[in-house]
């Protein structure tokens, strides 16, 4: 099997890989379900859940919980075949030019922020803009962002944000996991054969393996960088974080009651989580 590889934005617009993946203009692609979440809020539940699940009981829901049947169902209508194929340990809040002390700090504030996560922010009062990664660090440049979140530190310090925002907060409330899914157009997949198909589901794993593990063992020493350039890292106000969380729950009943998809895949993760609550509590310290 021989797979090309292309940067983004090659092919086609980065916005427009969804699309250009189900109607088989592209064979496959990685995207964020985060990017999609006005095609479907059901699809952006599987990339990352404010409040949600960790990585390992994220990945349990996904493999044996009936994630995983729930997410096939939902591309499959878009004529795409969506396979788990990246992992992320938590990420970051996000850069901020001021500190956030109180509640009313999020009214007006501009920010980059996609996924479930900016509805949350709207809730707050924030203006929420979602740009492509290479675009963040021009757009606070310019005075245009008055806040940023992209990825977990490491990334976030390769983008040179820390030269923009001097305070940095954590935990990354919207994205405690981030799950990446390869998206391959359905008429394409149905082509090949099991060796093919078990070769790239194979590869996959590994790659959940590889890019928790890596995420995870890289996060402390970029922290230790960022502190060293003079950037405030920040945890959230215990106060703020359960307003934030207040206004999650409010989207999540907004979207159990407007979408079927999203109310029948939350209730499939919301039950799986009450039952894995009984192994957290007893099974970790």
């Amino acid at each position: 099997m021989e797979i090309r590889f292309f940067e983004p934005g090659t092919l086609v617009p980065t916005d427009q890989i969804f699309d250009a993946v189900a109607s088989g203009a592209i064979d496959a692609a990685f995207a964020s379900p985060a990017s999609l979440t006005g095609k479907s809020s059901a699809i952006a539940l599987f990339s990352a859940i404010p409040f949600g699940p960790t990585a390992g009981e994220y990945l349990a829901w996904i493999e044996f919980g009936g994630g995983k049947e729930l997410m096939e169902t939902l591309y499959r209508r878009h004529n795409i075949r969506a396979i788990a194929c990246g992992l992320l340990a938590p990420e970051a809040s996000g850069w901020f030019r001021k500190e956030m002390r109180v509640i009313n700090d999020f009214k007006g504030l501009r920010m980059r922020i996609t996924g479930l996560g900016a509805r949350v922010m709207e809730k707050m009062g924030a203006t929420t803009v979602a740009l492509a990664g290479g675009d963040i660090f021009m757009a606070l440049e310019a005075g245009t962002l008055d806040a940023a979140e992209f990825s977990m530190p490491a990334i976030d310090r390769a983008l040179g944000l820390d030269r923009l925002a001097k305070h940095y907060y954590l935990p990354g409330w919207h994205q405690p996991a981030t799950l990446f899914p390869l998206i391959i157009n359905l008429d394409q997949w149905e082509k090949l054969d099991a060796i093919q198909k078990a070769r790239i589901n194979t590869v996959c794993g590994d790659n959940l393996r590889y890019g928790l593990a890596e995420g995870e063992a890289l996060q402390f020493e970029a922290l230790k960088n960022i502190q060293a350039k003079g950037v405030e890292v920040h945890r959230w106000p215990r106060p703020i974080l359960e307003a934030l969380e207040r206004a999650w729950r409010d989207v999540v009943d907004e979207e159990t009651l407007a979408d079927t998809d999203f109310r029948r895949a939350w209730k499939s993760l919301a039950a799986f989580r009450k039952d894995y609550t009984i192994w957290r509590e007893l099974g970790y310290p």
